[in-house]
This record gives structure tokens, C-alpha cells and sequence, in this order.
């Protein structure tokens, strides 16, 4: 198989005309071709298509010499709109639809010369932390194949971590970038609520959906926000702050840097491997100049219940549009309201279904006070224990997942073991903050047997948090850790 390097590798060679775009096509596409029969990491595969917009690029030397993704191919999670090319959102009820128009990330990867190959598989409609829930099967982990890769962006997080592409995005509502990224051993970014357009992702949780990168290093997800982020004229929650030159943070300098840690937080429920690795991860750290301040986060514990009020009652309203009337799937009934739950039903997986029952619950007559409103009121308290916290401190550090990555199957009959998984992650979202997971090591053994990897050696991740819209002392922080550790340059023995 062709190797795929990384985003600033592929696209500096691509303007210097060591490597055309077609070839590092090509090369992508050979990588999926042989490892995703094993993986199901994609829904769909645009060669063709991806194919001809490299010879594009090939052919406009003028403007590939300022592309600041010339040539790079990238695939994108199946709930990012796409011109052209179906989009799924791996639902039964969007399994035929295509998008009349681009989202905004995917005009901006246009016009920085980037080649989208494809549209990977997630669980549906974001809704999981497994890519168990997926209409077309689960995307294994490229570390141990009976494992999950986490989700709901798991098969973006595959992508990069099996070499298929050097960079994708995903959407993160509760931790569905960071999660799969630690559990597959590659960074993922989620920004700033507001940092980059919504406009063309398909709604889960609209107050708390945004669209980020994976890479293998925080340089690649720096390459890519700078593409993807700033205001958006169609998304009115998008921010006015001009974007920053987030490659230029990239200096290995943190002498100084405050890095809270909640350590109370963090006494129980964290499997021992994760704790050794957080641990060890300080001391990295530490040797670079950063202090380390316990801090407490003391409404963290209800961000959980929380989460789950207000996720659910927004997909509730946001899935309403999928009544078998104006696109997707339709039951043919002679009864109106008969065609429209049939549609539904047929068409929606049941943790989808799970999640709609349960938010239209919250914001029914008699329950919207008691539970929808008094989440809202505690989430506030939520994004002030942070406001509080980097008052002290300039990022917040605490492993992505409490639990590596688990066998396929094992929860699933306990939904709400599932969920407990996102236990460090969700608070990003509720607060708007921003938070970047990267490699800081592996259970057990470091190195797993090809196909499967027993009871050791699956990735572990180690997660920032920082103020809003400061993705520039986030990427600081993980490409200094990066610069003293060798996590990153690990790959999975399917990609070798």
C-alpha cells in the first residue's frame, strides 16, 4: 500500500510539485480500497469525483502555491452536506438523499484546495459513542477490529488513524470528535461553539454541535481551523472574531502555562491504565515549564443528566423534519398520519428513536419546567465552574474517556453505560468551550497483535479544555506534548 503522510507533508510537497495531487489521490484511495472491507469507515467513496478535482488542482500551479490544503485528502463525517454526493447521515430515512447544496466547511476545503474522497460512516445522526448505532453496520477500531472506535464520529476517526487520509472532520455534540479520536490514537479537535459554521450539518443537538478536524498531530488540526473557521452569514451562532494563524501558535513554548487538573473529579470511576497515563502525562508537562493547579469543577457530576435533557429535547425538534413528506424516506400509506409514523419508524434506528421519545418528554406539558428548564439553569452553573476555574488556570486536563475502547456489543443491552462514557467530555459542550484530545499512551502492552488486541494495547487520551475561542493555546499545549512524547507516531498494525 502507498503511504499517506501527513496534511502539512502532503501539502507542501504538492506546492513544491514533488507530488501531484492526483497522485496523492490516488494514494488515499488505494488505502481505503484495501483496508475498509475490514474497517467499514466509509458509506460512500467519491474516486471519480475526487479523482478529477485533484487534476484541477494539478493544473492551476498559480493558485496551489498559496492552497493551504493543496492536494490533501480529506474525507468527511456522512452528516456534512455535499453537493452532489449522498449524504446519509447513516440513517435508513437519508440512506438516497443528495444535497442540492455544499455546507460552508465544504466550500472552504474547496477553496483551499483540498480533495474530499468521501463521507464516513457515524453512528446516526450523531447520536452515540460507539458508531454501533450506524444503519450500515459499525466501524471497527483499527487497533483491535472487535473493538469500537468511539463515536458518533468514528468512522472519521478511522480514516486518519488507519492512514486512509491524512485529515477529516467530524461533528462533536457530547464528545463525538474527542472521543474516537483518543480511542483510535490521533487528535481531534472540537472548537469553540461558533467558531466554525453549522450551516450544512445535519442538526442533532443545535446548541451544542460543532464541526472540527482529526489529525494525526495537532499541526494537522491547526492547518485545517484555520480553513474552516470564522464567521458564516448563513449561520447566525457563528462568531464575528477574526480567525488566528493557528500554525503560527504552533512554538513548543509553554514555560508557565497553568494547567488545572480535577483531581476530585477524577478519585473514582477511571480505569487504572487511564489514571497511570493522565499521571505520566503531567510529568511531560511539567518538564516543560507548565504548573500544574488542583482545581474543582464541582457541577461536573451533574453535566451527565444534564447533557442528556438537553441533547434529547433538541434532537426531539430538529428530527420532526423527517416526516416522509419532504425528503428521505417515505412509507406508502393511504392514511396521512399512518404514512408519517411508518416513515419514521422504518426509517429511524431505535437509539435514535430512544432519544426523540425521550427529549419530546422533557418539553412535554407538566415536565418542561421539572427537566428541560432545570437542566438549562444547571448547565449555567456548568460554564461557571469553568469561567471560575480560568481564573486560575489557562487549560483544563483530564483524560478524554474514563474506560478504553470496548468489545462491539458489550453495551448495548445498557444504554445508559454507554453514555457514562462521555462523562469527561460533555462539559466542553455544554459551556462552549473548546477541547482538543491527543495521544498520551495505551493500556497494558504498547504494541497490539495484528486484528486484535487482547486486553492491552489500545490508545489512550488525554484532554485539554480551554477559554473560548483560544483553539490557539489548546494547540500550543498539544503540539508541546507532542514534541516530547512519541504516542502520536504509533499506527495501528492494519496500517503498517
Amino acid at each position: 500500500m502507498t503511504e499517506v503522510t501527513s496534511v502539512s507533508e502532503t501539502r507542501d510537497a504538492v506546492r513544491s510539485g514533488a507530488l501531484s495531487a492526483v497522485d496523492a489521490c490516488r494514494a488515499a484511495l488505494e488505502r481505503i480500497e484495501s483496508l475498509d472491507a475490514r474497517l467499514n469507515a466509509f458509506n460512500t467513496v467519491s474516486a471519480d469525483r475526487a479523482l478529477a478535482r485533484a487534476a484541477e488542482i494539478d493544473q492551476d500551479r498559480s493558485r496551489v502555491s498559496a492552497a493551504p490544503l493543496a492536494g490533501v485528502p480529506i474525507a468527511l463525517k456522512d452528516n456534512i452536506c455535499t453537493r452532489g454526493v449522498r449524504t446519509t447521515a447513516s440513517s435508513r430515512i437519508l440512506e438516497t438523499f443528495v444535497p442540492p447544496y455544499d455546507a460552508t466547511v465544504v466550500e472552504r476545503l474547496n477553496g483551499a484546495g483540498a480533495v474530499i474522497v468521501g463521507k464516513t460512516n457515524c453512528d446516526e445522526f450523531a447520536m452515540g459513542s460507539s458508531n454501533e448505532n450506524s444503519a450500515f453496520g459499525p466501524v471497527r477500531n483499527p487497533w483491535a477490529l472487535d473493538r469500537i472506535p468511539g463515536g458518533s464520529s468514528g468512522g472519521s476517526a478511522v480514516a486518519v488513524a488507519a492512514a486512509m487520509t491524512p485529515l477529516a472532520l467530524g461533528s462533536d455534540t457530547g464528545g463525538s470528535i474527542r472521543q474516537p479520536a483518543a480511542m483510535c490514537g490521533i487528535v481531534g479537535l472540537k472548537p469553540t461553539y461558533g467558531r466554525v459554521s453549522r450551516y450544512g450539518l445535519l442538526a442533532f443537538g443545535s446548541s451544542l454541535d460543532q464541526i472540527g478536524p482529526f489529525g494525526r498531530r495537532a499541526r494537522d488540526c491547526a492547518i485545517a481551523l484555520g480553513v474552516i473557521a470564522g464567521a458564516d452569514k448563513a449561520d447566525s451562532t457563528s462568531g464575528a472574531r477574526a480567525v488566528d494563524d493557528y500554525e503560527a501558535a504552533l512554538t513548543g513554548e509553554i514555560q508557565g502555562l497553568r494547567v488545572g487538573v480535577p483531581s476530585r473529579m477524577l478519585a473514582s470511576g477511571v480505569d487504572s491504565d487511564i489514571s497511570r497515563a493522565l499521571s505520566a502525562a503531567l510529568d511531560v508537562l511539567r518538564g516543560r515549564g507548565a504548573t500544574i493547579v488542583d482545581i474543582d469543577l464541582p457541577h461536573a457530576k451533574y453535566a451527565i443528566s444534564v447533557y442528556y435533557m438537553v441533547a434529547t429535547a433538541e434532537a426531539s425538534s430538529n428530527l420532526a423534519r423527517y416526516d416522509g413528506v419532504r425528503y428521505g424516506l417515505r412509507s406508502v400509506e393511504d392514511d396521512l398520519g399512518l404514512m408519517y409514523a411508518r416513515s419514521r419508524e422504518k426509517g429511524f434506528g431505535a437509539e435514535v428513536k430512544r432519544r426523540i421519545m425521550l427529549g419530546t418528554y422533557v418539553l412535554s406539558a407538566g415536565y418542561y419546567d421539572a427537566y428541560y428548564l432545570k437542566a438549562q439553569q444547571v448547565r449555567t452553573l456548568i460554564r461557571r465552574d469553568y469561567d471560575d476555574a480560568f481564573r486560575e488556570v489557562d487549560v483544563v486536563a483530564m483524560p478524554t474517556s474514563p474506560i478504553p475502547p470496548f468489545k462491539i456489543g458489550e453495551k448495548t443491552a445498557d444504554p445508559l453505560q454507554m453514555y457514562l462514557a462521555d462523562v469527561f467530555t460533555v462539559s466542553a459542550n455544554l459551556a462552549g468551550l473548546p477541547a482538543i484530545s491527543v495521544p498520551c499512551g495505551f493500556t497494558q502492552s504498547s504494541s497490539p497483535t495484528r486484528g486484535g488486541a487482547g486486553e492491552g494495547g489500545l490508545p489512550i487520551g488525554l484532554q485539554f479544555t480551554g477559554r473560548a475561542f483560544d483553539e490557539r493555546t489548546l494547540l500550543r499545549v498539544a503540539d508541546a506534548y507532542e514534541r516530547d512524547t512519541e504516542w502520536w507516531k504509533q499506527q495501528p498494525p492494519i496500517a503498517r
